[in-house]
């Protein structure tokens, strides 16, 4: 048989369910098209480390094409999906259109700012590497701007910092910018004291990670207030502007707003004709697949799956075995065996939230601390894709953590204060490619 004749399985993403899923197919008989908006892979939970000058874009991504350089089966599109017909098995894109005999979609999720897309243009969110990049050129300027300014009160703006959301992201945003003030920043300013900024983290809900048990959120927050993060619990924010938010009628003035509050679904989900749920996830069957179309399958953060009457996290490991397992299912359906319901297998949640902080709950072993900090280091540093990265993180983490100091504080790109202005040019020192 030629590999023309193969049966040819499209996967949408690039991510942790979309490259998973590709990988897993690698002795199967298929054809494989993996098709991404951009270039690599994202390392997405170390991504706020590019945002706060920890590390370099490449520490943190690698080109697909390199990781899938010794699977034969596998072609990688660079292009970006723009209409999905189930029904005739055809996926257009910008450059073509593509049949299919099988669909795996991973597109992911984005920002939702929850019916006020007016604020991401003040509130920047945190999904792809333009996203960290814009932050972190933001977040330096602030420091740059409180350094040039003569005013105390315009001064005192600059220096204040607020993030709206108190998940995972939220959480090691506001520790690590908290650090960078008290520790990277102090003896490099003459007419600005960065000690003097104010870290706000804003949570509409009762606590911080609130995908944690109650006494590990309470560490979190009792962790947060000792880095000198104010914490504001059950308060919504109602507006948005260029000099702070507002929360009811509460004000905090910041030229510095991250949104880290909520996500939505990637828009393709709702071109599959199956029903979808407030956020946009698309509810699939056991299997994974479309109930009313067996050979699509919906993996990651755009799929709606229920476990034990709780919804499966959209979180890195719960991507990946659902990439893995919808591989599965293609191989069965090739084989004709039935197909099995998809089986979350939770191996434990964790944050970290600064220096020697951090969170864990591995079920029955919960634990905080230094221990749980230096756990989320060796399981970052595990996970990640490549050698070389694995190396490159662990050698800077040692250097920040005995120096206090970010090496990856230049500012470069565009001043564009639009939210998601891409950088151009050299990013980190190295080339990038913009993403579309």
């Amino acid at each position: 048989m030629t590999d023309r004749a193969l049966p040819h399985v499209l996967v949408i993403g690039g991510g942790f369910g979309g490259l998973w899923c590709t990988r897993a197919l690698a002795a199967a008989p298929v054809r494989v098209t993996l098709v991404d908006r951009t270039n690599h892979h994202l390392f997405q939970p170390l991504l706020y480390q590019v945002a706060m000058a920890g590390l370099s874009s490449p520490d943190i991504a690698a080109p697909l094409r390199h990781i899938l350089r010794r699977q034969r089966n596998v072609t990688v599109r660079m292009d970006v999906a723009r209409e999905i017909d189930v029904a005739r098995r055809r996926v257009r894109l910008d450059g073509g259109t593509l049949e299919y005999d099988y669909l795996v979609l991973a597109s992911g999720a984005r920002h939702a700012y929850f019916g006020h897309d007016e604020w991401a243009r003040h509130a920047p969110g945190l999904k792809t590497l333009d996203d960290a990049l814009h932050i972190r050129r933001h977040m330096l300027e602030a420091f740059e701007a409180a350094e040039r300014a003569a005013d105390p009160r315009e001064q005192a703006e600059w220096l204040d910092f607020v993030i709206i959301g108190g998940g995972p992201t939220g959480v090691e945003l506001a520790g690590t910018l908290a650090e960078i003030a008290r520790h990277a920043l102090p003896r490099e300013f003459r007419h600005s004291d960065p000690r003097r900024s104010k870290i706000h983290l804003v949570e509409a809900g009762p606590r911080v990670l609130a995908s944690m048990p109650d006494v590990l959120s309470e560490r979190a927050r009792r962790q947060l207030e000792r880095l000198g993060v104010s914490v504001h619990l059950g308060k919504a924010v109602t507006a948005i502007d260029a000099r702070g938010v507002d929360l009811g009628e509460e004000r905090i003035d910041a030229r510095t707003v991250i949104w880290a509050a909520g996500v939505a679904a990637s828009p393709l989900g709702a071109q599959l004709g199956a029903e979808c749920d407030r956020a946009g996830r698309v509810r699939v069957a056991p299997d994974l697949s479309l109930p009313a179309h067996p050979d699509a399958f919906v993996v990651g953060d755009l799929a709606a799956v229920t476990q034990d009457g709780k919804p499966v996290p959209g979180v890195a490991p719960a991507a990946k075995q659902m990439g893995a397992h919808a591989a599965a299912m293609i191989r069965a359906r090739l084989a004709g065996r039935p197909s099995r319901p998809f089986r979350y297998r939770d191996y434990g949640n964790l944050a970290t939230i600064g220096r020697m902080a951090a969170v864990v709950d591995l079920g029955r072993i919960r634990f905080s601390g230094a221990p749980a900090w230096f756990f989320w280091l060796w399981a970052h540093v595990f996970f990640l894709i490549g050698f070389r990265n694995r190396l490159v993180v662990m050698a800077e983490w040692i250097w920040s953590y005995f120096t206090y100091q970010r090496h990856a504080r230049i500012i470069i790109g565009c001043r564009d204060e639009t939210v998601g202005c891409p950088s151009s040019g050299e990013v980190d020192g190295r080339r990038t490619n913009r993403q579309a």
